[in-house]
């Protein structure tokens, strides 16, 4: 257990040191969203570009984040990115739930879909550090309710 541990904590360190998808900017993008954790200080903004799927679905075709935090945050939202890019925003949100579960010890679902975030099960035994873990996740679902409302407030004016 102390290999896997020591496995996930290189993880980690790696996309905090190497982080994917860092960016002040995206452009074009759709979306833009900020939030912060007043808890410890972590501060994050999002950046959400939506593609499609040729099936008429939307997808995340593109995400940028940036901000100041722990490695915890920082490296959340480093898997986060390269974990939905290239979803449909429904599958997206659906893997962002099953981290949430995660992170709050309800076992892990789509470990596949999570890739590197599976690294984060250990977090979930400290309370005080998952919120910084969910930061990048909840930003990525606050982008994708904000494209659908957008979403559903442009057909509503074109009909």
């Amino acid at each position: 257990m102390a290999a896997l541990d020591d496995l996930y904590q290189e993880i980690i360190l790696d996309h905090y040191r190497t982080p994917r998808h860092r960016s002040a900017t995206l452009d074009p993008h759709d979306v833009h969203v900020h939030h912060s954790n007043p808890l410890c200080g972590d501060e994050l903004d999002l950046r959400l570009r939506v593609g499609d799927d040729g099936q008429g679905r939307p997808t995340v075709a593109a995400v940028a984040y940036d901000g100041d935090g722990c490695s915890i945050s920082m490296a959340s939202a480093s898997v986060m990115s390269e974990a939905v890019t290239g979803r449909t925003l429904a599958d997206a949100d659906d893997v962002a739930e099953a981290f949430r579960l995660m992170m709050h010890g309800e076992g892990v679902k789509r470990e596949e879909d999570l890739g590197d975030g599976v690294a984060f099960t250990g977090v979930a035994k400290f309370p005080v550090r998952v919120k910084c873990a969910l930061l990048g996740w909840m930003a990525l679902r606050d982008a994708i309710r904000t494209y659908d409302e957008g979403a559903r407030e442009h057909r509503v004016t074109h009909e």
